[in-house]
């Protein structure tokens, strides 16, 4: 099936030529460097004294967990090309050495800008706001040592395994993303001999360990790491400890799948997860003031070149603060929670189906809640008339409320057919447990298409009605979680549509394996065709500008990074089409340059909740188009993923979609404008009306759902009570 998808592709992109003038390499941004662009602008507001002191907290953690998955996948890609020798180069003319070089002084520019603002900026923060982080053991009272070493006799110690390093116990194995502290000793009895000798610190065990409260009520605390370095010589009784450091090794974790020759893909992936744990060592991260000789050993050891160490002036992995941000008592710190509204559609009586029939329905999340997602497929496994539900299942929540309802309908002897993409990177172990579970309770589960990976957001279920058969479809932008759907913004469409529902049925039929039909009514699916609509589209407005017609393009997306879609985005530009990019993060478009891009403008968002839809519209002269969907414009969502991208026809739905794009278009509180020379400013609010896009969609979510309520006829039986926002 990938095959005959590939050459349709092929076939399809031959009607297109590609121009050649506008695709010189230093019309390109570098797309891991474009990514750390992205990690710069998170810290950004990490540093932003006008945001609440532990939302700061969360966005310094943000950029170190960014920074560790991009080291273990894009760092690890590039090494991997080096090894092999591979000398071709990226769309900014570089190749993968010279990416590596410029990655190395740029992340670690990076990794010091962390630290200053976690040391000169958010601790003394914190401590004026009444909570001391203690950087090292040596500043606890002797009250507190007391305490400490009590809560390592009886709650560390029996977890920890040392090891040491003789000429019978070899060096370890060290765990990806592991803290570990090592540690020189040297024999009591005289032996002036040193070893090496470390130990993990327990990821099973808070890393933050509360103290008693210091003068005027400060609390305080301390990281289980420093405690653990206190107690060393408790670990090796015979020994005096010399010198003992914490270390952190990040992996090469981007295991590359031979899937025409795996006969269980399951099995397979299995089998590299495993392996993702002892990959080759991309980064070593230790204290900056780590003893010499020990640092000789781990760099022999771990096989480590110097570039790749990083000397820390603070705690590794700044990820803890994360845990640090759900500390209690510190609410007035925190920008207030903000509950999901409901949906105002669906603020009645009438069942889902009955609802959806009405009309099309467009969800707008986190703003409106992503419970009518949940539901249909709830009440579809509930549903005598329902005969069949078929889901896409991409990355879902530990506890999915929907993968349970599956079951259920399984249970309940509908037709169920889900496709779980095993090669959804960092879930994979949670989506083969869930496939198993779904096997399990009946459902008819497909681990995806050898050699791409099915990233579409798409539901169907197959009801039995006194009018026929009728088909009710879920489209998204976003991942089925539950939990994730609190704090990505995404949009979704529910619609019966019969000529959406006959391309969805044509979607799955694809997916499990039966041919694909001679035409389709509304979706556009990628590999397929979707990369050479878009581009027609593009071209479209080209057409019209260089006609005197209106030609306008408004998009959001995560990324664009597709060499052929930005070179056709510049011939636009140049021919006078007004472009309007909502990029979130990697961007290698250059905007705003002369006979070039002069008419392309790109905003980045970065605010509370992480920018996560797809959405496009193009004038059209005069009759626009709006469409949203799964796939980036990147050459992986173009060409290597089941992708689908779909139309918004509602006019009142479609004035939505606009309206969401207008608003984020006008922030310019959170926005970042990417300038000609590549980096990206925050705009002049100096005599402006503030115009903070995820704010006024929260605002205007609760509004709605107070008006739908004030309508709607009041019935003591109605279970769909409106909750106001906290915030």
């Amino acid at each position: 099936m990938a095959e005959k998808m590939a050459e349709k592709k092929m076939e399809e992109d031959k009607k297109i030529e590609s121009p050649d003038r506008y695709q010189d390499p230093k019309n390109y941004v570098n797309r891991e460097l474009s990514w750390l662009d992205f990690d710069y602008r998170i810290l950004n507001e990490a540093r932003d004294k006008t945001i609440p002191l532990f939302e700061r907290l969360k966005f310094l953690s943000i950029t170190a967990s960014n920074l560790d998955e991009f080291f273990m996948v894009r760092v690890a890609s590039l090494r991997d090309q080096v090894h092999a020798k591979y000398r071709k180069q990226d769309i900014a003319g570089l190749r993968a050495d010279e990416q590596l070089e410029r990655i190395g002084k740029k992340t670690h520019d990076l990794v010091n800008l962390q630290y200053s603002t976690y040391n000169r900026s958010l601790l003394p923060a914190l401590k004026q706001q009444g909570l001391l982080i203690l950087s090292e053991h040596e500043e606890l009272t002797e009250t507190d040592r007391a305490y400490v070493d009590r809560f390592f006799r009886e709650n560390v110690y029996p977890v920890l395994t040392p090891m040491a390093v003789d000429s019978s116990r070899p060096f370890p194995l060290i765990r990806n993303k592991t803290l570990n502290i090592a540690a020189l000793v040297q024999k009591k009895n005289g032996d002036e001999d040193l070893e090496f000798a470390m130990v993990q610190v327990p990821s099973g065990l808070p890393r933050i360990v509360e103290l008693d409260q210091g003068e005027g009520g400060l609390r305080r605390v301390i990281l289980l790491e420093e405690i653990i370095e206190r107690n060393m010589k408790e670990l090796f009784l015979n020994y005096n400890i010399v010198s003992a450091h914490p270390f952190r090794v990040m992996r090469n974790a981007d295991f590359a799948l031979d899937e025409e020759d795996a006969e269980d893909l399951l099995e397979e992936i299995q089998k590299k997860l495993k392996k993702r744990q002892w990959g080759e060592v991309i980064r070593l991260e230790v204290e900056e003031k780590v003893d010499k000789r020990l640092l000789k050993i781990l760099k022999r050891e771990l096989s480590v070149d110097s570039e790749s160490i990083y000397g820390i002036t603070g705690p590794l992995d700044l990820t803890f603060l994360m845990k640090m941000y759900g500390m209690e008592g510190f609410d007035h710190l925190k920008t207030p929670p903000y509950t999901p509204q409901p949906v105002p559609a669906f603020m009645n009586d009438d069942d889902i189906f009955t609802n959806i029939r009405k009309g099309d329905v467009l969800l707008h999340h986190p703003y409106q809640t992503f419970d009518p997602v949940v539901e249909l497929v709830q009440q579809a496994a509930k549903d005598p008339d329902v005969l069949a539900i078929k889901q896409t299942l991409y990355r879902v929540s530990g506890h999915s409320p929907i993968v349970s309802a599956l079951a259920e309908a399984a249970d309940n002897g509908k037709q169920v057919s889900v496709l779980v993409e095993l090669k959804a990177r960092f879930d994979e172990e949670n989506n083969i447990n869930w496939a198993k579970k779904l096997e399990k309770a009946g459902c008819h589960v497909i681990y995806g298409l050898v050699g791409l990976k099915t990233h579409c957001k798409i539901t169907l279920v197959v009801r039995r009605e006194e009018d026929g058969i009728r088909r009710y479809v879920h489209l998204g932008t976003g991942n089925y979680n539950d939990s994730t759907a609190k704090l990505y913004t995404d949009c979704g469409l529910m619609t019966c549509h019969p000529q959406v529902g006959e391309d969805a049925t044509a979607v799955f039929n694809m997916l499990s394996g039966y041919s694909e039909p001679p035409t389709w009514n509304k979706l556009s699916l990628a590999p397929l065709w979707l990369r050479s609509r878009l581009l027609r589209m593009i071209r479209r407005e080209t057409a019209h500008a260089r006609e005197g017609k209106p030609a306008h393009i408004m998009a959001k997306m995560n990324s664009l990074c597709d060499r052929e879609v930005i070179a056709n985005l510049y011939e636009a530009s140049c021919a006078g089409v007004k472009i309007e990019l909502v990029i979130r993060g990697i961007c290698c478009l250059k905007a705003g340059v002369p006979g070039l891009s002069e008419n392309i403008s790109v905003h980045s968002i970065v605010g509370n909740f992480l920018e996560h839809s797809r959405i496009l519209y193009v004038e059209n002269d005069g009759s626009p188009e709006v469409y949203m969907g799964s796939a980036d414009w990147m050459p992986r969502n173009l060409d290597k993923r089941v992708e689908i991208m779909f139309p918004v026809e509602d006019p009142a739905l479609k004035e939505q979609v606009i309206h969401i794009l207008q608003v984020q278009l006008d922030d310019n509180v959170k926005a970042h404008v990417l300038q000609p020379d590549g980096t990206y400013e925050k705009i002049d609010k100096r005599g402006k009306q503030l115009v903070a896009a995820q704010e006024q969609f929260c605002a205007e979510a609760v509004a709605a759902a107070k008006k739908a309520a004030a309508e709607a006829e009041p019935d003591v039986h109605n279970t769909r009570v409106f909750v106001p926002a906290e915030a």
